[in-house]
């Protein structure tokens, strides 16, 4: 998902053949026929309930997969993930790279060896990282573009970068060149070098590298961006295929195409016709990513149009999304599992969430309650402290904030998602999406 920058490159011709050259038989990794996803409940047209099963132990889904960066949940302990319900957890390649690097991780056992995490982990390609930092716009790429009249413009703007920022990535045919956000120092991520990033960290699931745009780019580079991603997805299945061959003494690892296409529905379904039927000498994709920019209204639309078009058979997540109605959206479109780092971000800045809404602990009404930030929370936070002490540690400025809030804002999504998940199996979906999105935010969505 790298930066886009202004391109006069001709529309493609025809499509160019996937990779020649002979790769390793998709069955000849020992561990790989033990990997997949089976369908477990239905509800309505799209949700499902079901099971990936991974190297590391299986993942019920939905699953919330909440996100530790640079191998780790900022405040909080890998032992303290388990025991408030996470599944599985999710790293970054574009920072794991920069540092320490993949090498390191890779001599280390892997992600999970290295931070000490035994269950399953997934890591992104890097690109999300190498756009947001390369254009400026660091953490806040999706509101800074979301709605407006300037996102829906036909013309568009192609070389986007926040004001006051200079580009620090351009992207080509062939890869992205960038230069750190920690030194400067000048870097060049392919499909292929991807692919060797994420299979020396070692995930149980990794993407494949693809172009991320924004939603203020126009039409014409939307399509010339989705071709060049889908060209870079035959690159890394090819390269998934020649480093799986090497790497036997190493769990299989998951490869899962992206679909971009932004909001433009014919896009979106053609990218996922695309790489749903991809095969490069037997290997296809183990289940896939929906990304890019989206906007909050058309969430469940561009969601639904994609699952329509993906395999039932695999998995799909949902990149980037933790707020309690899109969870209940997205799982009714069709999608399975989902990460965001919103639940770990905001809580560092004394906001948390609670069954009627969102909170600031740092508010005088906080002072002196001297009973949990949510009476119908479990969380380890909940059921230790109350809401007054968290309220101190926010005002006197100890760390010691940042881990409770975390425990209990990642709780409170991994809980919400187990019970969805629950609710699939009962048949009570509906009643239980009115219920908490009603309490939520005062009337159901």
């Amino acid at each position: 998902m790298p930066v886009t920058s202004a391109d006069s490159s001709p529309e493609p011709a025809a499509r160019p053949a996937a990779p020649s050259g002979p790769l390793l038989e998709p069955s000849a990794h020992p561990g790989r026929e033990s990997t997949g996803f089976a369908v477990t409940a239905r509800h309505g047209e799209k949700a499902r309930a079901g099971v990936i099963t991974t190297p590391h132990g299986e993942i019920a889904t939905p699953a919330f997969v909440p996100v530790g960066t640079k191998a780790t949940v900022k405040a909080v302990l890998p032992e303290s993930m388990a025991d408030l319900g996470a599944q599985a957890l999710l790293a970054n390649a574009y920072h794991l790279y920069l540092q320490p690097g993949h090498d390191l991780v890779d001599e280390a056992g892997g992600l999970g060896a290295f931070m000490n995490w035994p269950g399953p982990t997934y890591t992104d390609s890097g690109g999300f990282q190498v756009m947001s930092l390369g254009a400026g716009f660091r953490k806040v790429l999706s509101s800074e573009f979301s709605g407006g009249e300037k996102a829906r413009t036909a013309s568009g703007e192609d070389d986007a970068v926040a004001e006051g920022k200079e580009r620090l990535a351009h992207v080509d045919d062939d890869g992205v060149t960038f230069r750190s956000f920690i030194n400067g120092d000048e870097h060049r991520f392919t499909p292929e070098v991807s692919m060797q990033i994420q299979h020396g960290l070692g995930a149980d699931i990794m993407f494949a590298f693809d172009e991320l745009t924004t939603l203020m780019n126009s039409r014409g580079y939307q399509e010339r961006a989705l071709e060049r991603t889908r060209l870079w997805a035959l690159r890394c299945l090819a390269e998934h295929a020649r480093l799986t061959a090497e790497r036997t003494h190493r769990p299989y690892q998951q490869l899962w195409g992206v679909i971009q296409g932004a909001q433009y529905e014919d896009l979106r379904r053609q990218a996922a016709r695309d790489l749903g039927a991809m095969d490069v000498e037997g290997w296809s994709f183990d289940g896939f990513g929906i990304g890019g920019a989206l906007e909050k209204e058309n969430l469940g639309t561009i969601v639904g149009w994609v699952t329509d078009e993906l395999p039932e058979d695999r998995p799909r997540h949902l990149l980037g999304i933790s707020e309690v109605d899109d969870l209940f959206t997205a799982i009714a479109a069709g999608a399975d599992t989902f990460d965001c780092v919103s639940p770990s971000r905001v809580a560092r800045n004394s906001a948390v969430y609670t069954r009627t809404g969102r909170v600031n602990l740092t508010g005088a009404r906080y002072r002196r309650q001297f009973s949990p930030i949510d009476e119908t929370c479990d969380c380890y936070t909940c059921t230790h402290y109350t809401a007054a002490y968290v309220h101190h540690l926010f005002r006197a400025k100890e760390m010691l904030s940042s881990t409770l809030c975390t425990i209990h804002n990642e709780r409170f999504v991994v809980r919400l998602v187990d019970e969805i998940r629950a609710a699939l199996g009962t048949g009570d979906f509906d009643a239980l999406r009115e219920e908490r999105t009603g309490a939520y935010y005062g009337s159901p969505r």
